[in-house]
């Protein structure tokens, strides 16, 4: 009995010892609990949400039957923009307390907002119930039934295949539950078949946050931006749906697909910076046949096929190009632009002009396009001048090798001891000097890029502050080989 006594004593002390702790914790706790709401408070005030987030944290878990404590986080989540986060500590906050109305009217909101009218509508309900002068609950109670009303109505329009009336009624029902992802996405597909990609991106991409594993919305997504020739945002899409599973087979597919045209657009633009013209065109004919039912990917195949061939300077074909680029895309200016190019480049300067100025039309900024007409107006008013390659009979693009061939052989041809009548001697020294003329300009770099700018290094008229009347630039003008009697006599090297 005695050793009974001693044990039944012992566990008494330890029970009041661990009574005595116990209580020191659950004080401390409370304490903490309080300190913890105090700085949330503070810091919610001060607009620092995350960090007052993390001190409600520490509070509901120091005390999980507090139901003022859940309905604070909440605010907190509220004020983040994270009503879903928001959601279960509301409802746990009503579970501990089911007469706590200001939770009820705040859940509701939410649930309206989400788009959830019949579980609004009970909260509602609720708060008149036990407050019957509450305001708010009876406007929102009002709102919930109007919305019901015009989502029938908006599923009966786009049932008939009334896609605008559609979109108009969905607009209203998204003002009244902008977190309803259902709503959003059927307004986007109104747009994809009014042809709208645009305004269907921009109501898809919210649904990928609002409704959990949204891989169908993320594949949307990337085959609108693919549709639109955005290749790199498509990607992006297209990633987070294969983020979530990446298994999914729909996802995986336009995958493989995009990702190999986005590689091969990359590489043509590659080549083009590399000035591999030529490699870059293989690339982009690829990528017409690749995705022929695109619009926009054969639009920019034509377009920058157009301007490569500009760049190696084959003309005829570049205009043949340029000009079916154009008849698809009548408003693209680079197009235009190229095309201005490789008619200067085939000497056509008036059809230059008139793609320089059509470009002007949709672009009055554009300084490249203003520089280009300009330019091409010199040419213009230049080749009723005199036109040196013309002269010569050879391209705008001739090497110097080109030049000097065709000089040789106009120049025997045109040499005035060949003539002996007096008129046709007198037309073949015009002839001759203006051969000599273009050969001279044509062979010297420096002379030949001031012609191919649109001025004439050998007319003084020209030049800037003029200065062409002494030798030099001005020769030809001056010069005349054969003022001295015909003395001059050229030998001509086959």
């Amino acid at each position: 009995n005695d050793s009974l006594n001693g044990v039944l004593s012992s566990l008494s002390l330890l029970c009041v010892i661990l009574d005595i702790q116990l209580d020191g914790v659950l004080g401390a706790t409370h304490v903490e609990i309080e300190q913890h709401l105090e700085m949330g408070r503070k810091l919610l005030a001060a607009g620092q949400l995350a960090e007052a987030l993390s001190h409600y944290h520490y509070a509901v878990e120091g005390d999980s039957k507090n139901y003022l404590t859940y309905y604070k986080r909440a605010a907190v989540f509220l004020a983040m923009g994270k009503s879903k986060s928001a959601l279960p500590d509301l409802t746990r906050a009503i579970q501990l307390k089911p007469d706590f109305l200001a939770a009820r009217l705040q859940r509701g909101n939410i649930l309206l907002k989400q788009g959830n009218t019949q579980d609004a509508r009970e909260d509602f309900e609720t708060v008149l119930h036990r407050s019957p002068d509450q305001e708010e609950a009876r406007d929102q109670l009002m709102r919930a039934n109007k919305l019901e009303e015009l989502r029938e109505e908006a599923h009966a329009a786009h049932h008939r295949g009334d896609y605008s009336t559609t979109i108009t009624v969905l607009d209203r029902v998204v003002e009244l539950s902008p977190w309803d992802p259902e709503s959003r996405e059927l307004r986007a597909d109104c747009y994809i078949r009014l042809g709208d990609p645009r305004k269907a991106i921009h109501d898809l991409t919210p649904t990928t946050q609002l409704r959990n594993d949204n891989r169908a919305a993320f594949l949307k997504l990337s085959i609108l931006h693919y549709s639109l020739g955005e290749h790199q945002e498509s990607l992006g899409h297209v990633r987070e749906c294969l983020k979530l599973d990446q298994d999914d087979k729909d996802c995986l597919s336009h995958y493989k697909q995009v990702k190999k045209l986005s590689k091969q657009l990359d590489s043509a633009e590659e080549h083009i910076e590399e000035a591999r013209y030529q490699e870059a065109i293989v690339k982009y004919e690829s990528v017409m046949r690749r995705e022929p039912n695109v619009p926009y990917y054969t639009n920019k195949a034509n377009e920058r096929i157009c301007f490569c061939l500009v760049k190696n300077k084959m003309t005829a074909k570049a205009i043949d190009i340029c000009s079916e680029a154009h008849q698809r895309d009548p408003r693209n200016i680079n197009i235009l632009r190229d095309r201005a190019e490789a008619f200067i480049l085939n000497q056509d300067y008036e059809k230059a002009v008139e793609d320089y100025q059509e470009a002007r039309e949709f672009d009055m900024e554009n300084n490249e396009i203003r520089e280009g007409l300009e330019r091409a107006q010199k040419l213009l008013k230049l080749s009723r001048k005199r036109d040196y390659y013309k002269i010569l009979g050879v391209n705008r693009s001739a090497n110097k090798q080109e030049i000097i061939k065709a000089y040789r052989k106009l120049a025997q041809q045109w040499h005035p001891d060949n003539f002996r009548e007096e008129a046709k001697k007198k037309e073949a020294e015009k002839r001759f000097i203006d051969i000599a003329s273009a050969k001279e300009v044509l062979t010297d770099p420096e002379k030949r890029q001031k012609f191919d700018s649109g001025e004439d290094p050998l007319d003084p008229e020209s030049q800037q502050g003029g200065g062409g009347g002494q030798g030099g630039q001005g020769r030809p003008f001056h010069f005349n080989p054969f003022e001295s009697g015909g003395n001059y006599h050229f030998k001509f090297n086959h």
